[in-house]
């Protein structure tokens, strides 16, 4: 019995790779332009079609009230940095793990970086810029620059914010008690020792005013 004849294999050539690639760049232009056509007699025209919808939004921050439009996607940090121009807030790992852009909302820390902006309509935002009262700096402020609770600085803004919501739950904490009160903040430096120093300072100066 005799033996088919082998199957000649079609070899792929660099002149048969070109001539696929023209006729599928001249098939997508004459796409475009039969779309094209077609889109100038149509009464919905792209600039007519807004494909991000905006919600008007109210909050106060630092006790001032202000009112602005945001797209679902925009975060608190986005809002606060750069559209209020309140850069206290760091954008760090801007994945809510290191506390460098913690604020309080209603009185309650949250990493500004996760937090929805449209989820801040009708509540109260407080961030560092809003602890000192004029030039006289909030106590936590303060007991920073006298024990030396930052390097680098990068993190501190959150590590105060952090702090200042601990003291108002506990205004007589234990190092252990700071210790986790600051678990979600990170210092990059690893300047934690003069960070708890710091905080126990600002206790004791809050105590006795």
């Amino acid at each position: 019995m005799e033996k088919p004849p082998p199957k000649k294999t079609r070899a792929f050539t660099r002149r048969a790779f070109l001539k696929g690639m023209g006729g599928g760049a001249a098939g997508a232009a004459l796409t475009a332009r039969f779309l094209g056509e077609r889109l100038e007699g149509s009464p919905f025209q792209a600039a007519d079609v807004d494909l991000i919808s905006r919600k008007t939004i109210a909050f106060t921050v630092n006790g001032r009230r202000v009112s602005l439009e945001v797209e679902p996607r925009e975060t608190l940090l986005d809002v606060l940095r750069g559209r209020l121009g309140l850069s206290g807030a760091k954008r760090a790992c801007d994945r809510g793990e290191c506390g460098g852009c913690t604020v309080q909302v209603d009185g309650r820390t949250i990493y500004a970086c996760m937090f929805l902006a449209i989820r801040a309509d009708g509540k109260s935002v407080a961030t560092i810029e809003g602890l000192a009262h004029g030039e006289t700096l909030h106590p936590i402020q303060q007991a920073f620059i006298e024990k030396d609770g930052f390097q680098c600085g990068f993190c501190t803004s959150g590590f105060i914010m952090a702090s200042a919501a601990l003291l108002g739950r506990n205004p007589s904490p234990t190092r252990q008690e700071i210790r986790s009160g600051l678990s979600g903040n990170i210092c990059r430096c690893g300047n934690y020792v003069k960070i708890y120093e710091s905080i126990e300072e600002a206790a004791r100066k809050m105590r006795r005013a």
